[in-house]
């Protein structure tokens, strides 16, 4: 459990996410601003990165408590309040960047069924899309096979400067900052000491260090939908002075909605720290802050006016992100799969989707 005191946390974090919202149109029309925007010092990306203590000499100090933003509570905290101002900078701001190369065009992210392999030789081929920051990465992880059935897929460390690896960003509609792109691996050399966790058994490394890590990021995601959720409420709100009856009632219902979402998530983020083995609450987390998120950006813009999302691009903003943030660790359909399975198999206890 997390001793840091989360409420202190997000209103120590606010000033950045205003910071954020005041430059998101900027990054979104052009993301390699993003580079101006780390460089302004406007985002404490180092002290925001979950760096072990020894790699971190001058952590974020809350109230006089460092605070390293190492459990799922801590950075779930971190990304709603940041995301209320822009969630792709969220996740596509690391200074120095890296990738996680798992989704296949043909696959997605079943990791089960993965094309790409390591061949003969010790080369990597293969063709993965969707993976964020490829293009501009230096470092990365792939997963690939090494040989048939459940055990035979394995992690690699993966330099992009080696022969053979070729990445180009995808154009998006949403979530810009993030540089989602394509790579081509041609290949590319591979070296015994790339193969991550070589030292444990086959059972406990490969698909179990994907599903692990799903379940600490999913509520992650869940979280950074939280915060486009209240940024689009915020909005609106900010934008009209006066509401009818029946729309300060729908107001209310989301209102109402994202406090239990918010509840949801914090109690994910809590299960994935205590056991990462757990995918239940994750998945029911990122379904129902998804679900909210699409319906409240879908449904709010309407309340400025016929032409809201052409006069407010912050807003338009808003609802082109949530497509991205879909993709992000699974799709609601997988998340609703995996909910099931935790309920047939008793992990589950009585979760509603909000």
């Amino acid at each position: 459990m997390t001793t840091v005191d989360l409420l202190a946390l997000r209103d120590h974090l606010r000033p950045v996410a205003v910071a954020l919202r005041e430059r998101a149109l900027a990054v979104d029309a052009d993301p390699g601003a993003l580079h101006a925007l780390l460089d302004a010092g406007v985002l404490p990306y180092r002290q925001l990165g979950g760096f072990p203590p020894g790699y971190l000499d001058d952590p974020l100090r809350v109230r006089g408590v460092p605070v390293l933003v190492r459990t799922c509570v801590e950075r779930a905290v971190v990304a709603e309040t940041l995301a209320w101002g822009d969630a792709s900078v969220v996740v596509g701001a690391p200074r120095t960047w890296t990738f996680f190369g798992l989704t296949e065009p043909d696959r997605g992210s079943d990791a089960a069924a993965l094309e790409t392999e390591v061949a003969a030789g010790g080369v990597l081929r293969g063709h993965k899309k969707y993976v964020g920051n490829v293009a501009r990465a230096s470092l990365g992880v792939v997963f690939a096979r090494h040989r048939p059935g459940p055990l035979g897929v394995g992690v690699y460390l993966v330099d992009t400067a080696r022969p053979g690896f070729d990445a180009a960003p995808l154009v998006t509609t949403g979530m810009r900052a993030v540089q989602l792109g394509e790579v081509r691996f041609r290949d590319v050399p591979l070296r015994p000491e790339d193969s991550l966790g070589r030292h444990l058994s086959p059972s406990r490394r490969g698909l179990l260090g994907a599903v692990r890590t799903f379940n600490r990021l999913r509520p992650v995601v869940a979280a950074l939908a939280v915060g486009v959720t209240q940024a689009a409420l915020d909005y609106v709100r900010a934008e009209r002075s006066s509401f009818r009856a029946d729309e300060r009632r729908l107001l209310e219902t989301f209102d109402d909605r994202l406090h239990a979402a918010r509840a949801l998530v914090l109690e994910a983020a809590r299960g994935a720290d205590a056991d990462p083995a757990d995918g239940t609450l994750p998945a029911a987390a990122k379904a129902t802050a998804l679900d909210l998120a699409e319906e409240v950006t879908r449904t709010v813009p309407a309340l400025l006016g016929p032409g809201a999302r052409w006069e407010h691009p912050y807003l338009d903003k808003l609802v082109r992100d949530v497509p991205g943030l879909e993709m992000m660790e699974g799709t609601r359909t997988v998340q609703r799969l995996t909910l099931a399975q935790g309920w047939l198999q008793g992990r589950a206890r009585h979760v509603e989707l909000v």
